[in-house]
């Protein structure tokens, strides 16, 4: 009944009755013969282990079966790698050239070896401690490698090719060998002309040819010319002005700069520019920097990349006034005295020339020797006869236009000086300059009062004062315009931060509207952007130049008109 019990339910398991009664199975019996199967295991097996250990064959193309990762990877055994050409047995092999033994040889040592088996035919053999080659020479040599040759041999050898030298010469005196070895006298520096002292004796002087003569003075004026060019003043270019306009004195006789009577007297609220209104061509190459006329901003004035000056009527004509040409180089910085009648150009030729704005005749003609990259005059009107310069050198240099002397220097910065900005009613002025920091000076002492200088700090090539007089914007490398204050401590404004456009590597001009709303800048992709000096935020930005848009300034007086230069060599006014 139990074994009928357990069979009853096909998936369950048995009951766990303890009284139950175990499962009772029947024995399997098979009705073949009984055959002695050892060899037939043993024949498998060892088939199994021949395929499972059996490496590749590399000469067959074709694999019949699945190898294992260590067949593919168990070494080959034979007489030789099939591939070998030396025939080398693969236990001596442990590179594919052949066999390297492992010896560590110092350097020297085995230089010293490689010389002497290829001098004398035997080496040392390092692994046995015994010498290879021509054996019986190293007897006859006693051994010796080409770097312990004995003191006396060496005097000996050196003594005969004296003696030899002075055969072929065909000097018949006898040779005291003394006196051959003896640096110190005649004999030895007759024989070693090459020594150092060669040529210290006058009986060694050897005349030069006319040739030579020649050569030597063609250089040493090339050098001379060469080593004078930083020191001496390079040769000013003449200088000459066209004048493009129709008459220089009008019917009142009036000058040609003479400001419009109609002009307004001050710019009160400014709007942003939206269209071209102008375009000024007649650069050849880039336009470096536009300064509009002080006050009126009826003319304007451009530096070119083509070494010249031009001044344009922005009322009426909107032609070309006057080319001021007397730079050898790219102009690379203008500004106007306070009225306007004159101004100063700075050049890569060295030189920064003061000109009369009406004649265009050069009034004065400054150089250090140096590069300028900024000029300005002191704003102060009792001090329009004094001159700063920012030089490739790190100095300041201030100069008397009257006298044409330099009264005062300021060094102290550690790059070339890009900016100079007067700020406190003057009496003090900011400079940047490419060692990344900021320096203010007191005027006409030459001793920094504030230094800037922080780790996130970049190169600052512009810097523009805010009309209230109160801030200064500072265009950064890092593509953002930061604003410190003029205040006594010279702070960063955290919360003032003009960013968005791209800058990096280019000198781009930033500037305030006049009336200080509004930020403006070019940047590195010929744009114009203009920023709201409140809040910060991008107000517009115009597409103004192909290339680089390098300089941008506002009308004095039209409240929304603004112009910008490009490396396109175009003006345009907005």
């Amino acid at each position: 009944m139990d074994l009928i019990q357990s069979y009853a339910a096909d998936d369950e398991s048995p009951p766990q009755n303890p009284n139950s009664s175990p499962i009772r199975t029947l024995p399997s019996k098979s009705a073949a013969p009984k055959v002695d199967d050892t060899m037939l295991a043993l024949t498998v097996a060892g088939e199994a282990a021949r395929a499972q250990s059996k490496p590749l064959d590399p000469t067959q193309h074709l694999v019949g079966f699945n190898p294992t990762y260590e067949q593919l990877w168990a070494p080959i055994y034979g007489p030789a790698h099939p591939y070998a050409k030396d025939g080398l047995a693969q236990g001596l092999r442990n590179h594919k050239l052949g066999f390297v033994e492992n010896a560590s040889i110092e350097p020297f040592v085995f230089d010293e070896q490689y010389n002497t088996f290829q001098k004398y035919g035997y080496a040392v053999d390092p692994s046995e401690n015994s010498y290879i080659g021509d054996l019986e020479k190293m007897k006859e040599c006693d051994a010796i490698s080409v770097y312990n040759i004995p003191q006396h041999e060496q005097k000996k050898r050196k003594l005969e090719k004296q003696k030899e030298k002075m055969e072929e010469e065909g000097d018949e005196q006898d040779v005291d060998t003394s006196e051959v070895e003896n640096p110190s006298t005649d004999t030895w520096l007759m024989k070693n002309r090459k020594s150092p002292w060669a040529g210290k004796k006058e009986g060694l002087q050897v005349e030069l040819t006319e040739e030579q003569k020649k050569y030597a003075e063609e250089y040493a004026k090339k050098k001379g010319e060469e080593r004078g060019g930083d020191r001496e003043k390079p040769e000013p270019l003449l200088e000459k002005s066209t004048f493009h306009g129709k008459e220089e004195k009008d019917y009142q006789g009036r000058s040609w700069i003479a400001p419009p009577k109609d002009a307004k007297a001050a710019n009160d609220h400014c709007y942003i520019p939206k269209r071209l209104v102008h375009t000024w061509s007649g650069h050849t190459k880039g336009v470096s920097a536009i300064r509009f006329f002080p006050k009126h901003g009826h003319l304007i004035l451009s530096a070119g990349m083509d070494t010249k000056v031009k001044i344009w009527d922005v009322y009426n004509s909107g032609k070309c006034m006057r080319t001021y040409m007397g730079h050898s180089k790219a102009v690379r910085d203008i500004w106007f005295s306070n009225d306007g009648s004159k101004f100063f150009t700075a050049s890569y030729d060295k030189y920064i020339k003061y000109w009369d704005t009406e004649t265009g005749q050069v009034i004065q003609t400054f150089t250090m020797g140096k590069i300028p990259y900024v000029v300005r005059l002191n704003p102060d009107e009792d001090k329009q006869n004094v001159l700063l310069a920012g030089m490739s050198d790190k100095k300041i240099v201030q100069w008397d236009i009257n006298s044409g002397q330099i009264t005062q220097e300021y060094d102290q910065h550690l790059g070339a000086v890009n900016t100079i900005t007067f700020v406190d009613n003057n009496r003090r002025f900011v400079t940047s300059s490419d060692d990344k920091s900021l320096r203010v000076w007191e005027y006409g002492i030459p001793v920094v009062i504030k230094y800037i200088s922080e780790p996130h700090m970049h190169s600052m090539p512009s810097i523009a004062p805010h009309p209230n007089g109160n801030w200064i914007a500072a265009q950064s490398l890092d593509n953002q315009i930061l604003i410190y204050s003029t205040r006594e401590r010279f702070q960063l404004n955290k919360k003032k931060r003009f960013a968005g456009h791209i800058v990096a590597g280019y000198a781009c001009q930033v500037n305030f509207s006049p009336d200080g709303r509004f930020v403006m800048s070019g940047d590195g992709e010929g744009r114009c952007w203009f920023w709201d000096w409140k809040s910060c935020k991008v107000f517009r930005t115009l597409k103004c130049h192909e290339g680089v848009c390098i300089g941008a300034e506002w009308h004095p007086l039209e409240q929304s008109k603004v112009a910008t230069c490009g490396w396109d060599g175009l003006i345009k006014y907005w």
